[in-house]
């Protein structure tokens, strides 16, 4: 059996296994004892110091911020640590530094206890898992809610943890979700100091959501003014999505200005080879070619219905802020239409996803056909009309439901139906409508904004 109570100094592969073993199980046991083991902590301490890192990283209460602030040169290390490269030679010492730093960002974002959680507390778990998100190749916020995406981090060998991403996001935006929980919110929006630590996410935004009647004066000013930092947040990194996506069809009939913007230089110079000049090595250009940019765009017109029931709000965040942002692009009317057992027309505010959430209210049964009826009457030209109904589809009236979709997909309108996602970043979509949408040749989008932006670009020119 190993002996814990202390590190080997000496080199060799078998050693640094050890250590490695040492600082693993401290990690679980912390996880799931919730208890101190004195042998596995001071061998852990020997560890850390022998491998030159700060004895700060074993202290669960003290944040990665804080330790990246004392020591500047460990964010480096962080960026990247579990993400896998398989052409890199394994260094059996480097990996017991990682394993410390692993170990680290685990428990600061998984050993979460149990009781009240102070404002401070979730501030300093939303930093932690973001430090955890930069750790996977991420880039903070991406995971949580089920935004996943990777960004550019390295790294070298380690637990690589990157494949398991599609289960990590749901499970960072579930803990996240029970932190929000336990904190006395209320008490804390009331007070504008605590509520000042308050970090906006898709977790927090929900309980807002659904306290906001609840909430007045001091309390109701500070829920409203960590929704709008939220709201803007995303729709900056939507419209950036947006404006990638938009393009439309090149107009032939209009001439290409003759700027020196649009000189096509590869156009030109092939064009006038001819005019090669070898005794001069001189290019003679006859005529200048430009690029076309004018480009077609007809009217289009974007029906967005979201069910607003049950764990919906990541939806409904998502789709409020999209809709604001393609009602601000040229020639494209959107309209906006909530509903649960009843259906909200929120049209006049679509260009304003912060007064669209606080109309919003969410909670109640699904009958989509009473949406179906604002939808259908506002699809007066059926070529030039997209229709995006976002739900877990878990209706009412099912087959109803489904013949009215099947009829505005044949009447030549684009009808693409989006998986719902909770702010946990779970997704659920009924199986019945899923088969169906599969057979009328409509398949069910992710509930992933950048995958619907994907599918709205191919249909909408602007």
């Amino acid at each position: 059996m190993t002996d814990t109570t202390a590190p080997a100094t000496t080199g060799g592969a078998a050693n640094d296994a050890n250590r490695r073993q040492v600082l693993y199980w401290r990690l679980l046991s912390r996880l799931f004892d919730h208890e101190e083991q004195s042998s596995l902590e001071s061998a852990s301490l020997a560890v850390v110091q022998d491998v030159g890192l700060p004895p700060a990283l074993l202290d669960p209460y003290t944040g990665v911020d804080n330790v990246v602030q004392r020591h500047p040169d460990l964010e480096a290390e962080f960026d990247g640590l579990m993400v896998r490269d398989a052409g890199e030679e394994r260094d059996h010492a480097a990996e017991v530094r990682r394993a410390a730093l692993v170990s680290k960002v685990l428990l600061n974002v998984f050993g979460t206890g149990s009781g009240t959680v102070t404002a401070g507390q979730l501030s300093r778990w939303q930093a932690d898992a973001g430090w955890l998100e930069r750790a996977l190749g991420c880039r903070p916020g991406e995971l949580r809610g089920g935004r996943s995406g990777r960004g550019t981090g390295g790294g070298a060998p380690a637990p690589d943890l990157s494949t398991l991403l599609p289960e990590i996001g749901p499970e960072l935006g579930a803990i996240e979700a029970d932190l929000v929980k336990r904190m006395h919110l209320r008490e804390v929006l009331a007070d504008p100091a605590l509520a000042a630590q308050l970090t906006p996410s898709m977790s927090l935004i929900e309980q807002l959501l659904r306290d906001k009647d609840n909430l007045s004066g001091v309390a109701l000013a500070n829920a409203k003014s960590l929704i709008r930092r939220y709201v803007d947040e995303v729709a900056e990194v939507l419209r950036t999505e947006v404006e990638k996506a938009a393009v439309g069809r090149l107009d032939r009939s209009v001439p290409p200005k003759r700027v020196f913007r649009n000189l096509d230089l590869d156009r030109t110079i092939w064009k006038n080879l001819t005019n090669w000049s070898p005794e001069e090595e001189r290019l003679y250009v006859d005529r200048l070619y430009y690029r076309q940019t004018a480009r077609k765009t007809t009217p289009q017109r974007l029906i967005a219905v979201v069910d607003q029931s049950g764990s919906m709000v990541d939806s409904m965040v998502n789709c409020a802020i999209l809709a604001s942002i393609f009602a601000g692009l040229p020639k494209v009317d959107v309209h906006l239409i909530a509903y649960d057992t009843q259906a909200l027309d929120l049209t006049p505010w679509v260009g304003d996803p912060f007064e669209t959430l606080l109309r919003t209210n969410l909670g109640g049964g699904n009958d989509g056909m009473v949406a179906m009826a604002l939808a259908q009457a506002k699809i007066a030209e059926p070529a030039n009309t997209v229709v995006v109904w976002i739900s877990d589809f878990y209706e009412t009236r099912i087959e109803q439901l489904f013949e009215a979709m099947a009829a505005i997909h044949r009447s030549g309108a684009k009808f693409i139906p989006v998986g719902s996602v909770t702010s946990s970043g779970r997704g659920s979509v009924n199986p019945w409508f899923r088969e169906r949408f599969k057979d009328l040749g409509t398949p069910v989008v992710s509930g992933h904004v950048r995958k619907l932006v994907h599918e709205l670009k191919t249909f909408l020119t602007f």
